[in-house]
C-alpha cells in the first residue's frame, strides 16, 4: 500500500520501531534514571512515577502521531533521493538528524539552558530513531 510513492506499511512500522526504541531508551536499563534527576524528578518517588505513567496515555498517543508524520515525510525524501535499500535510508536518516533534529534540540536546549547531559540524552534517542526509520523505510520500498 503506497501513498505519494510511500510505503505505509514501512511507515506504521516505522512510527511503532520509534516507540520501542523510546521505551528502551528512557527505560530504567538506559536513561531514565539520569533523565528524570535532569529534569527534577526523583527517581526513587515511587508514587509520583506511578501518578506520571498513568497519565503518559496522551502523551503516547500524540507521539506516535509525530511519528507517524516524521516517517511518512522521511519516507518521501528517500523516494525522492532514489534510495532503495536500508543503508540508503539510514544515510538520508542520519542527514535529517544531523541537519534538522538536532540543530532545533541544540537552540531549544542553549535557550532553555538545559543542561548537556539531557540534550544529549534526548538527542541522542533522536538520532536511533531517525536512523532505524530511514532503514525500515530505506529497505521497505
Amino acid at each position: 500500500m503506497h501513498f505519494l510513492g510511500v510505503n505505509l506499511w514501512a511507515v506504521l512500522a516505522s512510527a511503532l520501531a520509534t516507540m520501542i526504541v523510546g521505551f528502551l531508551w528512557y527505560s530504567p536499563v538506559l536513561f531514565a534514571n539520569p533523565w528524570m534527576k535532569l529534569m527534577g524528578y526523583d527517581p526513587n518517588d515511587k508514587a509520583k512515577i506511578a501518578e506520571m505513567q498513568k497519565s503518559a496515555g496522551p502523551s503516547y498517543f500524540m507521539s506516535l502521531i509525530a511519528s507517524l508524520l516524521a516517517a511518512f515525510v522521511l519516507g518521501k525524501l528517500i523516494a525522492v533521493a532514489g534510495f532503495s535499500s536500508a543503508i540508503g535510508g539510514l544515510k538520508i536518516g542520519l542527514v535529517v538528524w544531523l541537519g534538522f533534529v538536532t540543530t532545533v534540540q541544540l537552540t531549544n536546549a542553549l535557550f532553555s539552558q538545559q543542561r548537556n547531559r539531557l540534550y544529549m540524552i534526548n538527542t541522542g534517542y533522536q538520532l536511533v530513531c531517525y536512523v532505524v526509520m530511514g532503514a525500515i523505510l530505506g529497505a521497505w520500498r
